[in-house]
């Protein structure tokens, strides 16, 4: 349960407020506070096109028939846009109350449970076709560990699918992290797409990419 937030700056956004958070209850905290208004300044305050940029990805990779594990769900607007072009079963899981509560009035997602990235998933070994992850393997956030628990509960020939700042994977351990999951045979890489600016109003030198790993064994 997360403890009562403070609540952000004058003109200071959303991103920039939790990003400031210094420990892992804090964190929590603000996104819990920040839940209700989410969406709405995402869209208008950063032009966040993260989500709808994945959609694609998955559709490469996922039957629409798949069973679809959304790592950090927020508040569900990557199942929001999944859902939109056929996908249905769709689990979700945070560390924020709130946030999921958020999702939860989307209606789209099957189940939603909290968890936090970074620790055991509650979850049995290769039941899920994808994992998506978007957002979230930022600063402060989910570390490259995250990426083990993704790739034990995604079934072999499944995907992991993550969006992340190329300047944050290269200084985060997610190279290497990556490199040491394709070593041991665990997975290959199966697309990276090109830089794109996903937050072009609010933070417009942000750059992301989606990242789509095949899950081996």
């Amino acid at each position: 349960m997360s403890t009562k937030s403070d609540g952000p700056a004058p003109n200071q956004g959303g991103v920039e407020w939790v990003y400031s958070s210094t420990n892992p209850e804090q964190l929590e905290a603000r996104y819990d506070t920040w839940s209700a208004t989410y969406d709405e300044e995402m869209g208008q305050r950063y032009g966040w096109s993260a989500p709808q940029m994945t959609v694609p990805v998955v559709q490469k990779h996922v039957p629409v028939t798949g069973r679809i594990l959304d790592a950090g769900v927020g508040t569900g607007l990557v199942g929001q846009f999944l859902s939109e072009v056929g996908y249905t079963d769709l689990t979700g899981i945070d560390f924020s109350s709130e946030m999921l509560a958020q999702a939860r009035l989307k209606n789209v997602y099957q189940v939603l449970r909290q968890m936090e990235l970074g620790k055991p998933l509650d979850f049995a070994t290769n039941i899920f076709d994808a994992v998506t992850c978007v957002g979230v393997l930022t600063l402060g956030h989910a570390p490259a560990s995250s990426l083990d628990e993704m790739v034990r509960v995604t079934k072999p020939g499944g995907h992991v699918i993550y969006s992340m700042r190329p300047d944050y994977r290269e200084t985060a351990g997610f190279v290497e992290k990556e490199a040491e999951l394709t070593d041991a045979g665990l997975w290959k890489l199966a697309e990276v797409t090109d830089p794109v600016h996903t937050m072009p109003i609010g933070i417009p030198d942000a750059l992301m990419q989606i990242w789509a790993f095949e899950v081996i064994g």
